[in-house]
C-alpha cells in the first residue's frame, strides 16, 4: 500500500454510489506514465502538487498546484511527471450524461457542451475538486454532490462552447470511421492493418493517415485504448480479471495487468475491488505497478 508522502506512488481509482455518472481518481506519480488515449466521458483534474505535463493534440501542457486540466470525450493525450517529485491530482471523470444534466440545469448551452480551454489557473476550482473527493471519501453524499455541481457548472459557465468534432477531408473520414467499426466488432481477434486495408478498398499507408488524422493515435494503440475501455466495463460488472483479459483479446492476465495499469492509473485487481465497496467509505490507496515500461 502506497502512502501519501515522499515519493513513493499511490492511486485510488474508485466510485461513491452516490455520484453516478463520476468516476474519482486521486493520486501522486513519479515514474508513472500514461500512453497515448482517450476517454468516453470528460476529465476535470485539479493538481496539487509537482508538475503533470499533459500531451494533447499539437501541444503540451505543464500543469502545477491551483492549475485545472481540462479534456473533452475522445480527445487523445498523454501524461507523465513534468518535475522530478512526480505530480500529485484529484481527478474527475464526469460522464457526458452527467455533463450534459448541468449544462441543462444552468441554461448553457443546447446540444453537446465542450471545453474551450485545456488548462485554467483556478486555485478556488482546485480546492473544489479536492473537497469533492474528501467529502465522498467520508460518506457525505450531500456535500459531495452540491460540490461536484458547482465546479462543474464553473468550469461550463467560463470554459465550455459547442463540443468540437474532428473530421477528416475526403473519403479517408470515412474509412477510418469504417476501420473503426471494424475494430470494435472484432476487438478480440482484429486483423492486420493489411487485412483491414483491403477489406475497405484502400491502402495500409492511406488507412493508417487517415485514422491517426480522424482518432489522433494509429489503429494498434487505438485497440488497446479500446481494449482497457471494455475490460473496465466487464470489470464493472463483476468479470474477473482473468476472465475479462480474455474476453477483450489479451493473451492472458499479465497482459491485461499492463496496459490497464498504465492507461487507468491502476491495477485491476484494485479497480475491480473499489467497485465492491458499495457503501462508499474505507479510503484505501493502492500502490501502482506500472512505473516501467509496458
Amino acid at each position: 500500500m502506497g502512502t501519501e508522502d515522499g515519493h513513493r506512488e499511490w492511486a485510488r481509482h474508485w466510485r461513491y454510489p452516490e455520484l453516478p455518472g463520476l468516476d474519482l481518481l486521486r493520486a501522486h506519480y513519479v515514474r508513472h506514465t500514461f500512453p497515448r488515449h482517450a476517454h468516453d466521458g470528460y476529465v476535470i483534474a485539479a493538481v496539487t502538487g509537482g508538475i503533470e505535463e499533459v500531451g494533447l493534440p499539437g501541444h503540451v501542457v505543464r500543469a502545477g498546484p491551483g492549475s485545472v486540466v481540462l479534456i473533452n470525450p475522445e480527445v487523445p493525450h498523454t501524461a507523465r511527471a513534468g518535475a522530478p517529485e512526480g505530480w500529485a491530482y484529484a481527478t474527475l471523470y464526469p460522464s457526458s450524461g452527467l455533463i450534459a444534466e448541468v449544462a441543462a440545469e444552468i441554461g448553457l448551452l443546447r446540444g453537446t457542451p465542450g471545453f474551450t480551454a485545456d488548462i485554467v489557473a483556478d486555485p478556488q476550482a482546485s480546492r473544489t475538486i479536492t473537497e469533492v473527493h474528501r467529502a465522498a471519501e467520508a460518506g457525505n453524499a450531500l456535500a459531495a454532490d452540491t460540490l461536484l455541481r458547482g465546479v462543474v457548472a464553473r468550469m461550463l459557465t467560463r470554459h465550455a462552447g459547442p463540443l468540437p468534432t474532428r473530421t477528416v477531408r475526403g473519403s479517408g473520414g470515412a474509412e477510418a470511421a469504417a476501420a473503426r467499426a471494424v475494430l470494435e466488432e472484432r476487438l478480440a481477434d482484429p486483423p492486420s492493418l493489411e487485412q483491414l486495408a483491403a477489406e475497405l478498398g484502400t491502402s495500409p499507408f492511406a488507412l493508417l493517415r487517415a485514422f491517426r488524422d480522424r482518432y489522433g493515435m494509429p489503429p494498434h494503440t487505438w485497440l488497446t485504448d479500446a481494449r482497457v475501455r471494455r475490460a473496465r466495463r466487464l470489470l464493472d460488472a463483476g468479470t474477473p480479471p482473468a476472465e475479462a483479459a480474455v474476453a477483450v483479446g489479451f493473451t492472458d492476465q499479465p497482459h491485461l495487468n499492463r496496459h490497464f495499469t498504465r492507461i487507468v492509473g491502476v491495477p485491476p485487481g484494485a479497480y475491480r475491488r473499489e467497485r465492491a465497496l458499495l457503501d462508499g467509505r474505507g479510503a484505501r490507496t493502492y500502490k501502482t505497478h506500472s512505473a516501467g515500461p509496458a
